[in-house]
């Protein structure tokens, strides 16, 4: 301790010797501390040539697979295979069909006999696995060295195709979905449950307003059977992307052309003429659940949570960054971050609500958006004799949308914008994930540049014009809790026609 503490001594000493001496002014009057020092030579940083060591590798195969390669330096690499599969594609089936499948992913298969094996395979390479399912995409990825690419590859060409999807297996899965709906029901963060509830409203019965957990009548409806008659027509190559980050595109492609090409799934050959193509129809509407959301290790406090959507975009669409610039700045999130000045909170709800309603809990922005359509909504919650107010507020917050965005503010939501997208994509499964989904949906990428440069072209009047288009859309409701004070679908949706977003005044003569 006392060496390190001499030491420090020296050099600070040697520090402000240096300084004194070109500060006198003796040798160099005008010398800045913030200017290189004299004689000292320039440094030369690392740089990378053009955009090709960042550019995204797409080679479509002769079955029609596509393989998508990003290549980033490291040990490691994520390797994984999406499906345009997912709860929207369920029109002709029993909803939960994915929900299963997600739990059924890395089970036994043709060549490993357990999900153990599975498991001890991958440990060799330092790997793991996951599989999630969302409403228009089923992924399978795996993490592991660079090395077990070969490994991985088979490995996961074995556990999309060749699944066993043995009784016990299933019946295990029916154990896993049942114990997961409780779970959401009893959850104290209501969020995912809300988000079902406003897609059901907003999409009611079509494509992405399906439900995305099993409903529990459907739990005992899921076998065998049905699995491989659904997974017949939607797990085809044509529907497929085999995606990784970390390795050589070629070494990629020769894996894929090894154990992808000629493979025969367990179930037979797919009928990809039984996919259900169905664009999502915007219905708008109303979703309620007046059960008892206070269950759970906390029970206080009792809180009524809302949540109101109006219909935004597709993610194919010119408009999707206009929308997500709108979001960010909506931003929002819990009342306990909301207090006072210095807390760095500058989004719009946080601003116009949680700092000056404290009685309010949550109000937090959302943008869902598919290939098809897309849903903007704030959440909010509070004590159930305030519901009334704090669903004007809502409406009112949506009215202003409309309005003409400060250019600090704008500038401020552009910047956090990029700077989430770009930590986002330090990380590597992120980066796969985005590879995956790109390439899926629309056959190419654009780089995190290129999304940098559109989001930088954003104005204020492509805000107030996607604003405008969105609120003459009917609103899609979603209410949890005690509603005894909610008011009506009707006059929400006359708050959001009007000038000022308040709701009709009621008259009530006991009170």
């Amino acid at each position: 301790m006392c060496q390190v503490i001499v030491i420090s001594t020296a050099v600070l000493t040697f520090g402000i010797a240096v300084y004194r001496k070109y500060s006198s002014g003796s040798r160099y009057p005008n010398i800045s501390l913030s200017a290189p020092l004299p004689g000292i030579p320039k440094p030369v940083f690392a740089s990378v040539d053009g955009h090709e060591q960042c550019e995204t590798k797409i080679t479509t195969l002769e079955n029609g697979l596509k393989v998508a390669s990003q290549n980033k330096f490291g040990q490691f690499c994520t390797v994984g295979i999406l499906v345009n599969s997912g709860s929207r594609h369920e029109t002709k089936y029993p909803s939960g069909i994915a929900h299963f499948l997600e739990k059924l992913a890395f089970s036994s298969t043709a060549q490993y006999g357990s999900k153990d094996e599975i498991l001890l395979t991958l440990e060799k390479h330092g790997g793991i696995c996951d599989c999630q399912t969302s409403r228009d995409t089923t992924m399978y990825a795996v993490s592991a060295e660079v090395k077990g690419l070969d490994t991985v590859v088979s490995l996961l060409s074995d556990a999309v195709l060749q699944p066993r999807l043995l009784d016990e297996e299933i019946e295990m899965t029916r154990m896993a979905v049942r114990f997961e709906l409780e779970d959401l029901n009893m959850r104290p963060d209501p969020e995912p449950l809300l988000t079902e509830m406003i897609h059901a409203a907003a999409y009611r019965g079509n494509t992405v307003g399906l439900p995305r957990f099993c409903p529990v009548d459907n739990v005992e409806k899921i076998d065998k059977k049905l699995l491989h008659t659904y997974l017949r027509s939607y797990y085809c190559p044509e529907r497929m992307v085999l995606a990784g980050v970390g390795i050589e595109h070629e070494q990629l492609v020769s894996c894929a052309r090894k154990y992808l090409l000629d493979v025969k799934p367990v179930w037979g050959a797919s009928t990809p003429t039984n996919v259900d193509l169905s664009v999502a129809q915007y219905t708008g509407g109303i979703v309620r659940d007046m059960s008892d959301v206070s269950l759970g290790p906390t029970p206080i406090p009792e809180l009524t949570h809302i949540m109101i959507g109006l219909e935004s975009c597709s993610f194919l669409e010119e408009d999707f960054i206009p929308f997500a610039v709108l979001n960010m700045m909506m931003g929002g999130g819990g009342s306990f971050s909301a207090g006072g000045p210095g807390k760095g909170m500058f989004t719009r709800l946080y601003l116009n609500v949680l700092n000056r309603h404290h009685w309010m809990y949550n109000a937090t922005s959302y943008h869902h958006s598919y290939e098809d359509s897309g849903l903007l909504c704030i959440h909010a919650s509070a004590d159930p004799r305030q519901v009334r107010e704090m669903v004007e507020i809502i409406t009112r917050e949506f009215i202003q949308m409309a309005g003409t965005a400060g250019e600090m503010e704008l500038a401020r939501a552009k910047t956090q914008l990029k700077s989430m997208l770009m930590m986002n994509l330090e990380s590597r499964p992120v980066i796969f994930e985005d590879v995956g989904r790109q390439v899926l949906a629309t056959g190419k990428r654009k780089l995190p540049h290129e999304l940098c440069d559109l989001i930088s072209n954003i104005t204020a009047s492509d805000i107030k014009r996607v604003t405008t288009k969105m609120l003459r859309s009917k609103p899609a409701v979603a209410a949890l809790g005690d509603l005894t004070e909610m008011p009506s679908y009707e006059h929400i949706q006359a708050a959001l026609s009007s000038k000022d977003g308040r709701l009709p005044r009621m008259y009530r003569l006991f009170r």
